[in-house]
């Protein structure tokens, strides 16, 4: 894999900021040098050096992300003693680093390595956690090793404690090498267990060294025997489904202290497949971390377990739980990373964005480790080390700094499912949930557009907040595949928004058999088949944690309360969903399900209403169920009289609806009128 954008003409970029900016999202983009937070960038001016500002993504950096430093401070702090006692250094360290910024009032704070940038030569000095690099700095010998591969024209430097210690431990490591080679730089720095430095005068050098590095390990590398992990999977395919859909909304629950649940993403990909096959994946993994992002965003320990198809789901939520309190007794943290032998890996997160993190990071150590094994076995960080890390102040705020900001809202980190939301009603629910903070599935037969609105969510609320899935509400087998996906991406389903709907109008007189059967099997028949395969998935999360509740919401209609002239079909089809949402009630509130209905008025401005072939202001036109209108206008003009209000119902209408019944905690079984006053209950 490569980095996304091509090689910048850094001929056209007239100012070192906009060359550093280039070079650092050319990097950036590339996820075998730097995933979410890691790795950072530099360019010096004179007696200044621009940084890259803890916690920035190289990725879509701009020039506001970096910190300007004065160089002369990082060399008062580099010729400065500090205390020997952990604690009180690393607060030293960290406060000379903030004092030494020129604009300390724009409130950035540096990379903790802007030191290490201002001690390495070139002007310009890009610091990444290379893949293939990492295997040899995580491989036992990993000194004697780049000796072999580079001579002196690379320098090792032994991990030691980031910032402080491992400043100062460069500047000693590179006056040693000018001494012992007169060369005034090496090519590329390796950092034991971290990573990759390289410096140059220009950007073209920096890549110029930093491609010759990689293929130097590469041909290395190849010249070596097979990657020593490759089982297969043991478990049948239906079994693997249903372990993953059982496990999924098992673990965001277990995984829960609060009273929003976790996302956990799935993934069985090669690479993981490979890994979590046989027992050798189990040995390496519990081996222990190997670099501090690993740590930092992943903890230094995952939990493995055996996939087991035959235990029944109370003994498997049993044996989930006992394993993860366990675990996190043994290692001091919840577990984020959860491989399953003959499974795959589940990873954890706060938002679908961090859970997708900790997968992307991990996947990384695998191959790492593979690697390492390769050549000459794991070199893994030291008890003391990775104590360290699990506890730096530094890195946390780097770690919550890349995460960013949570979106809050009514309906904050909770995962929502909206059937029918390619368009009209449906899309406006699914925006309005991301709005308030959601993550949301658009799910509709139109799979293209279902497509599109994902994307213009994910574009406006962020990654991971949005997925669009093919979803057929009258077909079961379409359902569950819906099901599996969303446990996949999210590990399970908070709200379910029963959206997706029909309408043929027609006399009871001359309406067509098939146009009845339609609206019946889209508005009853599919819903029953969309409560009959989300239920299980939310029951599974309210077994593992009691005080959960989840919500079915749907959306039915005024034409549900009260009878509609022309439109048996229709009506018929909504007083029935009410029953069975009353019923639905009934059952499922033992699996901490809430179940109710909305009942909108009139969406006269979206295609259901409005489109000009199919809408219902043409069939009603047609149909001539307003008597004398000869215009789409005047049959418009007919049902706007009708609402009190004065006007059709809207998005923001029915989206104030299901949040309030999310959050009503004692209302189950209810059809709730949303109609401006044209349909009032007694």
């Amino acid at each position: 894999m490569s980095s996304p954008i091509p090689w910048p003409d850094f001929s056209t970029l007239s100012t070192p900021m906009d060359k550093l900016v280039a070079l650092s999202q050319f990097y950036g983009t590339d996820p075998s040098f730097v995933i979410a937070g890691g790795g950072n960038t530099s360019v010096k001016e004179g007696r200044r050096l621009q940084v890259k500002g803890s916690g920035t993504s190289l990725a879509d950096i701009a020039p506001e992300g970096f910190v300007e430093m004065d160089r002369d401070a990082l060399d008062e702090l580099l010729n400065s003693t500090l205390s020997d006692e952990i604690d009180t250094r690393e607060a030293q360290f960290k406060d000379a680093v903030m004092a030494a910024r020129i604009y300390p009032e724009r409130g950035q704070r540096p990379s903790v390595e802007c030191v290490l940038h201002h001690l390495m030569p070139g002007t310009y000095v890009v610091h990444t956690h290379s893949t293939i690099v990492n295997m040899i700095t995580c491989a036992r010998g990993g000194e004697s090793l780049t000796e072999k591969i580079f001579g002196d024209r690379v320098l090792w430097l032994p991990y030691v404690t980031p910032g402080y210690v491992l400043s100062k431990g460069l500047a000693d490591a590179m006056a040693e090498y000018t001494k012992r080679t007169g060369k005034a730089e090496p090519e590329a720095v390796f950092m034991g267990n971290h990573g990759l430095i390289i410096s140059g005068e220009t950007p073209d050098e920096i890549k110029t060294r930093t491609d010759k590095i990689l293929g130097e390990i590469t041909a290395f590398m190849g010249a070596l025997s097979p990657t020593p992990f490759g089982k297969i999977f043991s478990l049948k395919d239906e079994h693997r489904v249903e372990l993953v859909n059982r496990m999924g909304p098992m673990l965001r629950a277990l995984l829960s202290d609060g009273p929003n649940l976790k996302v956990v993403t799935f993934d069985d990909s090669e690479v993981v497949a490979a890994f979590v096959g046989g027992q050798d994946g189990k040995e390496t993994a519990l081996g222990g971390p190997m670099i501090p992002d690993q740590i930092v965003y992943c903890k230094s320990f995952p939990l493995w377990l055996v996939g087991d198809p035959t235990m029944d789901e109370a003994s498997h939520c049993e044996h989930l739980a006992k394993s993860i309190v366990d675990h996190t007794e043994k290692t001091g943290f919840a577990p984020l990373v959860i491989l399953v032998q003959g499974l795959g890996m589940f990873t954890v997160g706060d938002t679908q964005k961090d859970a997708a993190t900790v997968r992307d990071i991990y996947i990384d150590d695998i191959k790492i480790m593979a690697g390492a094994r390769k050549i000459s076995g794991i070199e893994y960080m030291t008890k003391v080390d990775r104590d360290f890390i699990e506890n730096w102040e530094v890195e946390n705020y780097r770690r919550k700094v890349a995460q960013g900001a949570r979106a809050k809202g009514a309906v904050d980190g909770k995962v929502a499912l909206v059937t029918g939301a390619a368009q009209g009603f449906g899309l406006e629910i699914a925006k309005g949930l991301a709005a308030e903070g959601a993550h949301v599935v658009l799910a509709d037969i139109n799979a293209e557009g279902t497509a599109m609105a994902a994307e213009s969510l994910v574009a406006e609320f962020g990654v991971g907040r949005a997925t669009g899935l093919a979803m057929n509400v009258t077909d079961s087998a379409s359902l569950a595949e819906a099901m599996h996906q969303v446990v996949r991406f999210y590990g399970g389903l908070d709200l379910f928004v029963a959206n997706a709907g029909v309408v043929k109008a027609g006399s009871v007189k001359e309406q067509p058999e098939a146009d009845f059967d339609f609206v019946t099997n889209v508005n009853y028949k599919g819903y029953f088949l969309c409560v009959q395969n989300a239920a299980p998935i939310m029951a599974r999360q309210h077994h593992a944690k009691p005080s959960y509740l989840s919500d079915i919401v749907q959306i039915n209609s005024k034409s549900g309360l009260v009878g509609s002239n022309k439109n048996g079909a229709y009506a018929g089809s909504k007083f029935g969903g009410i029953g069975l949402t009353q019923s639905f009630a009934l059952e499922l509130v033992e699996d901490g399900i809430k179940v109710n209905s909305v009942c909108p008025g009139n969406f006269f401005d979206g295609p259901l209403w409005s489109d000009p072939e199919k809408g219902l202001f043409v069939q009603y036109l047609h149909s001539g169920k307003v008597p004398g209108a000869k215009t789409v206008e005047e049959v418009k003009h007919f049902y706007e009289a009708k609402v009190p209000m004065g006007r059709g119902c809207t998005g923001p209408d029915v989206l104030r609806a299901i949040v309030y019944l999310t959050q009503q905690q004692y209302e189950t079984g209810q059809a709730l009128p949303v109609t401006g006053g044209q349909t009032m209950l007694a």
